[in-house]
């Protein structure tokens, strides 16, 4: 059974950092795209980072770049989003996928999802 579960999510001060966690399960890890996605109150939900079997990254949304980061450690079957000086429009439900192979591409690609853990940052 392939399962994805995040966690790390908590109440942070703008400028403040936060690391969150998927530890996935169920299938060949390190063969597989791995994507974090964000759903805030009222919007649509967007991609945020996506991490490709090789390790490359792919930004998907403009307003991460130079404060958010992926990182994967196949041998514990778990990919990091790192998140640093984090505003207040960061607070969303934060949502890891697993995705396909080699170059990360659209939502499309990604076939089973975490729970989604919960980020928030007050203004």
């Amino acid at each position: 059974q392939v399962q994805l579960v995040e966690s790390g999510g908590g109440l942070v001060q703008p400028g403040g950092s936060l690391r969150l966690s998927c530890a996935a399960s169920g299938f060949t890890f390190n063969y597989y795209n791995i994507g974090w996605f964000r759903q805030a109150p009222g919007l649509e939900r967007e991609g945020v980072l996506c991490i490709s079997s090789s390790g490359d990254s792919t930004y998907y949304a403009d307003s991460v770049k130079g404060r958010f980061t992926i990182s994967r450690d196949n041998a514990q079957n778990t990919v990091y989003l790192q998140m640093n000086s984090l505003k207040p429009e960061d607070t969303a439900v934060y949502y890891c996928a697993r995705g396909g192979y080699y170059y990360c591409g659209g939502v499309g690609e990604f076939d089973y999802w975490g729970q989604g853990t919960q980020v928030t940052v007050p203004s």
